[in-house]
């Protein structure tokens, strides 16, 4: 949406470097010069509505939505999109802040809430969430389906099976603006590769994590979400 276009182009960025081959990227027709110039390898589409978006959608395998989304009439159109297509979908950011005031159910997604946005989507506190963070992810999962990430120190994937898997990896450092929409393209390449949801979200989170380790060997401080592009191909590769 307006003045975010660096969310989406981080996502779009971060799935070119884990190997998505052809990654589109669908923003505001204003930020379309701009991204391109920056980063002419993602192919940019400026898009009025949702008609627009229907029409890009035949070409892609996997949807990620939700960094630089914006809550207005446009993210919510995009969404609506997305929502009635057949595609896998990655679902983060203001993506996720809509869908908890109009929740759904789906099989063949995964979901990135910070505790922030997991709390809007259960209808709880933050502390709440972070009181029993295991509790949250499993109860997110009940609700709405598919396999859920729940972000924070000691990230936690919920499998569509309801199992629990943990990662230890990752740094304070990683607080920083940007690095879910990062963590968002790195899910979203996985799939478009082949892997399944559960197995997309549990590599893609260690692989973030690890990436943003090796990003903060240089120190945590000041440690930026497109720090991890190199290392995330090296690992990656």
């Amino acid at each position: 949406d307006h003045g975010m276009s660096g969310a989406a182009r981080l996502a779009g960025e971060a799935a070119l470097r884990c190997g998505a081959g052809l990654v589109s990227l669908v923003t505001r027709p204003e930020h379309v010069a701009a991204i391109s110039a920056a980063r002419p390898e993602l192919m940019c589409h400026g898009v009025g509505d949702a008609i627009a978006l229907k029409s890009l959608l035949h070409r892609a395998t996997v949807l990620a939505i939700g960094p630089g989304l914006g809550q207005g009439v446009w993210g919510r159109q995009l969404l609506g999109a997305a929502l009635a297509s057949r595609l896998p979908l990655v679902v983060d950011a203001d993506a996720l802040n809509l869908l908890a005031a109009e929740p759904a159910r789906r099989a063949q997604w995964v979901l990135t809430p910070h505790p922030g946005e997991a709390a809007r989507l259960l209808g709880q506190t933050t502390s709440e969430i972070q009181a029993d963070r295991l509790a949250a992810a499993r109860a997110l999962q009940q609700k709405y389906g598919g396999v859920v990430v729940l972000k924070g120190a000691g990230t936690l994937i919920v499998d569509s099976a309801g199992d629990v898997s943990l990662c230890s990896a990752g740094n304070p450092g990683m607080a920083s603006g940007g690095m879910g929409d990062v963590l968002t393209g790195v899910i979203a390449a996985l799939m478009a590769q082949g892997l399944a949801c559960d197995e997309a979200a549990r590599r893609g989170v260690c692989l973030h994590a690890a990436a943003a380790d090796r990003a903060a060997a240089a120190g945590q401080h000041g440690l930026l979400a497109s720090d991890l592009f190199p290392h995330l191909r090296e690992l990656f590769g």
